[in-house]
Parts: C-alpha cells; sequence; structure tokens
C-alpha cells in the first residue's frame, strides 16, 4: 500500500473528499517526522514503533581501496512492528 491507496481507503471508510484525506494524512506523517526529527519517539500501540537511534563515529573501509575513512557520527529512523502486527502477519 502507498501513500494515494491510503488516501483512498480514508476517503471510502470515513466517507470524506479525497483532498481532506489527503490532508488528514498529510499531517499525520508530518506529525511523526517533525517528533523523530525532535528525537522523540512515535508509538502506535499494537502496530509499530519509530525511534531515532544514534551511532557514534568510527573508522570505516573504502571497499574498493582498502583505504581506512572515519565515519562521521549519525542519526538513522527505525521501525519496530508490534506484538498484534507480528501476529496478525504471521497467520
Amino acid at each position: 500500500m502507498n501513500k494515494l491507496e491510503l488516501i483512498s481507503a480514508l476517503k471510502n471508510e470515513a466517507n470524506i473528499s479525497k483532498a481532506e484525506a489527503a490532508k488528514v494524512v498529510q499531517i499525520f506523517f508530518d506529525s511523526m517526522s517533525e517528533a523523530m526529527a525532535r528525537g522523540e519517539r512515535v508509538e502506535i500501540r499494537g502496530l509499530c514503533s519509530f525511534f531515532v537511534k544514534e551511532y557514534k563515529s568510527y573508522v570505516g573501509r573504502n571497499p574498493k581501496t582498502g583505504e581506512k575513512v572515519t565515519i562521521k557520527p549519525k542519526k538513522l529512523p527505525f521501525f519496530k512492528s508490534g506484538k498484534e502486527l507480528k501476529e496478525r502477519v504471521d497467520r
């Protein structure tokens, strides 16, 4: 399912216009993105959680040349499925 399919499903289920459904979906995703940008965890009970992992700087290697390269510290978003979602998918 992609974003357009989600908008269409919301439109049909809530009996609202496509523009209203698109706005709701956009607000939802924007709110999640902003929270994660602030380093906050986003949890949707029974479905999943999103969180940010911080990685420290480390020394890696360039796979072509083999030379050492310093990797800068970074933050990456992660997704963890909830127990109910895992059970539902594994039927």
